[in-house]
């Protein structure tokens, strides 16, 4: 006998999420996606769009299983779609879009003077606990001829973008520091950094006072102590 397939319901087609898309992009690419990696160039158009939604979806579950009734707290209605949106533009935003663009100038007065930029204000996220992260950033660079002389601004700008991303501050002051280098390529490098990290001061031993410090020295810093000495010096001192 003969089945009659027109009488079997058609089967939808399996919707793959947009995250999962492009996890298998970056494993496909033999790419890390740690929490503090860029990942944009395995993100189509219109796909942080998707993302978004599906974090806000995901978000949902994640206040159903602590119990918080999103449906009659008109406190929490919109909670999961306020945090995605918290996460996905703003405080993780590091991960997700492509580096700044840098305007890039030549050294043709031949500078070769100790610089800093600073205090830059660093908002970051703890990727143990997803606590918030605050912080300045001072940035010193001894350039030589041939070193690419970029914006104050972009200081800043490669700053936010670097710290915007789950992190813990020994590797982002490393990453802010490879980035810098790489687009200015000077004699001498130094980066300090100074934040509180609110997963001690809002959680655990809730010490408010409490703050990190941590540096990162290269080339003519970390070569020649009279000139750490002076940028450490012309760093103000906490209040």
């Amino acid at each position: 006998m003969q089945n009659n397939d027109d009488s079997l319901p058609a089967l939808k087609p399996v919707s793959v999420p947009v995250s999962a898309r492009i996890r298998a992009r970056l494993i496909t690419a033999k790419k890390r996606f740690h929490s503090n990696d860029n990942i944009s160039d395995f993100i189509e158009p219109g796909e942080l769009e998707a993302l978004l939604d599906e974090v806000e979806s995901k978000m949902k579950g994640v206040l159903d299983s602590l119990v918080i009734d999103t449906v009659n707290d008109h406190n929490t209605g919109d909670t999961a779609r306020r945090v995605a949106k918290m996460y996905i533009n703003e405080v993780f935003r590091g991960r997700y879009v492509p580096r700044p663009a840098i305007t890039e100038f030549p050294n043709v007065e031949h500078l070769n003077e100790l610089m800093i930029v600073g205090p830059i204000m660093v908002r970051s996220a703890c990727s143990h606990h997803f606590c918030p992260v605050i912080g300045k950033v001072w940035v010193g660079v001894l350039p030589n001829e041939h070193t690419n002389v970029i914006g104050l601004s972009k200081y800043a700008r490669l700053a936010e973008w670097v710290m915007n991303r789950p992190q813990i501050q020994e590797e982002a002051v490393v990453q802010l520091a490879d980035l810098i280098q790489e687009r200015t390529q000077p004699d001498g490098l130094a980066i300090v950094m100074e934040a509180t990290h609110y997963c001690m001061a809002w959680r655990g031993v809730k010490d408010m006072d409490s703050r990190m410090i941590n540096s990162v020295m290269r080339g003519s810093f970390l070569k020649n102590p009279s000139l750490r000495m002076e940028f450490l010096s012309l760093i103000p001192k906490k209040d």
